[in-house]
């Protein structure tokens, strides 16, 4: 058996940062918010790069201002939280609610709550965000943006996803902090024990996503942007990174204790990295057929 004395301390800090009033703010929520405010500086910053844009298919016109970029963090945040809360209920909560204990504080009558009382469907701050809804609202919040201000649906994409790992940083540093989504039992040096993960020292892989999904993740999304220059082929950095977060995502849930199962060994988590893997695919076939202008 696994001694739980052999591992780390769990350093159990407080999830509220702070308290104003009756309002607790969460680390949860100030990680989404930081996120995508660094994700919006960034961006302007790439904008103000002339050399990015001097090629063609751009030619000196970047395919946003950084008005328009303000714009969209609007966009992607109500993207965001509601694609992420909705995704939860819809894809982990109305299972998780039923079957795994250590949900109920998120569940509280849902999703039937979310008719009665629908503010709630924008309660980040009480947990409960589906990572992959999230993503699908922040897809639509684009395409939604991209109509409206008439611009590269592509290109702004791109850009959006070249600066999104800094988002998924900082929240699984909240998953952590929040003392939630830990890893299977194990006897690694640097497992821990987890408060509500039960006696045994389990893998931090929040840590694990942190650092593969966020940091590595960043840098790969980078590195295609500023050295190979991907983004002169609109798409292709999106499907970069749809790709890169499908697979460490498919290989953290190894290390993760399943929110759920889904077939056998693969866990939820497992079987929603496939249509990432076939909206990466879609969109390198749509690249494929846009030849780089000369």
């Amino acid at each position: 058996m696994i001694e739980a004395l052999a591992a780390l301390p769990f350093p159990n800090i407080d999830p509220i940062a702070l308290q104003l009033g009756p309002i607790p703010i969460r680390w949860y929520a100030l990680s989404y918010i930081a996120g995508i405010l660094l994700g919006w500086w960034g961006i302007t910053r790439a904008l103000r790069q002339k050399a990015l844009w001097a090629p063609p298919p751009f030619n000196g016109r970047p395919p946003a201002t950084e008005d328009q970029i303000s714009d969209l963090a609007v966009w992607i945040i109500f993207g965001v939280i509601l694609g992420g809360r909705l995704g939860w209920v819809l894809i982990y909560g109305t299972v998780l609610c039923s079957v795994t204990p250590s949900y109920a504080q998120y569940c509280d009558g849902l999703p039937l709550a979310f008719v009665t009382d629908p503010v709630r469907i924008i309660a980040a701050w009480e947990g409960g965000m589906s990572f992959h809804g999230g993503l699908l609202g922040a897809v639509i919040a684009v395409w939604l943006f991209s109509r409206r201000h008439k611009v590269s649906m592509l290109s702004v994409s791109d850009l959006t996803c070249a600066f999104a790992p800094i988002t998924i940083f900082l929240v699984r540093i909240a998953n952590f902090v929040n003392d939630e989504l830990w890893g299977r039992v194990t006897d690694v040096p640097w497992a821990m024990v987890f408060p509500r993960g039960g006696p045994l020292p389990r893998h931090p892989s929040q840590l694990y996503e942190a650092a593969l999904e966020g940091l590595v993740l960043l840098v790969i999304v980078q590195v295609a942007l500023r050295v190979f220059r991907a983004h002169q082929k609109p798409g292709l950095i999106s499907a970069i990174f749809l790709a890169g977060y499908g697979l460490f995502r498919f290989i953290c849930e190894f290390f993760r204790e399943p929110d759920t199962q889904f077939i056998g060994p693969i866990s939820m988590g497992m079987a929603l990295s496939i249509p990432i893997w076939i909206g990466a695919g879609l969109l390198l076939w749509i690249v494929s057929k846009r030849p780089r202008a000369a």
